[in-house]
């Protein structure tokens, strides 16, 4: 088993239930790319208490060489911002998919059913694994477990982020919070806004969920 990122919430959860099941044969990853110096020091408190092997590559300057490498032309700045943010995850799947061939392990992803289900997850980066032992569980659900299974409180408190840029959260970015979008999904119940809002980003994210389409012949 090998799971890698900036170890949040649900990363920290699914690298503890991995060291449970698979104790002799797990390794995590920790890929710091332009990120918040607070993560890597919640990432080794985790893998600390719960006695989990780690490797450190750092991720900066491959980032900025393929930044500079890549044509800006004819991209307004907001959509440039989200395209080079994307690279990021996916530079850390290039790098865990090599440990994984390396190692003949299994790289286990850490999305939540929350997040798989509006898309909000990078297409061929963190959501490229093999396994997903969080993704029929919702975020409540996987905070639920994190405070089960005794997660550093300081990592369980951090406001939800993809890590993507500086300040960046979950919620602001989705526009909605998780106890909004998780009641929905559970329950089927919400404002009537939020309920379309909801299902349009389901709909639009389709395309993340399955293969892609090829002609019948």
């Amino acid at each position: 088993m090998v799971l890698g990122d900036d170890w949040w919430l649900d990363s920290s959860v699914a690298a503890v239930l991995c060291r449970h099941a698979f104790p002799e044969a797990i390794l995590g990853l920790i890929l710091p790319c332009h990120s918040d110096e607070k993560d890597k020091e919640h990432a080794e408190l985790v893998a600390g208490r719960f006695n989990i092997p780690v490797k450190v590559v750092g991720l900066d300057e491959v980032f900025e060489a393929l930044v500079k490498l890549l044509p800006g032309e004819g991209c307004n700045a907001a959509a440039r911002k989200l395209a080079e943010a994307n690279i990021k995850p996916r530079l850390r799947m290039v790098t865990i998919y090599y440990f994984a061939n390396h190692l003949g392990y299994l790289v286990v992803g850490a999305s939540n059913r929350s997040e798989l289900s509006v898309g909000y997850f990078t297409k061929y980066g963190d959501g490229g694994v093999d396994l997903m032992p969080l993704g029929n569980l919702v975020k409540s659900q996987v905070r639920g477990l994190a405070e089960y299974l005794d997660i550093p409180r300081e990592v369980i408190d951090k406001p939800p982020s993809a890590g993507l840029w500086s300040g960046q959260t979950d919620e602001m970015e989705l526009g909605l919070t998780y106890s909004e979008l998780d009641h929905y999904l559970v329950t089927g119940e919400a404002r009537e806004e939020t309920k379309e809002k909801i299902d349009s980003m389901i709909n639009r994210s389709g395309h993340k969920r399955y293969f892609p389409p090829a002609p019948f012949i």
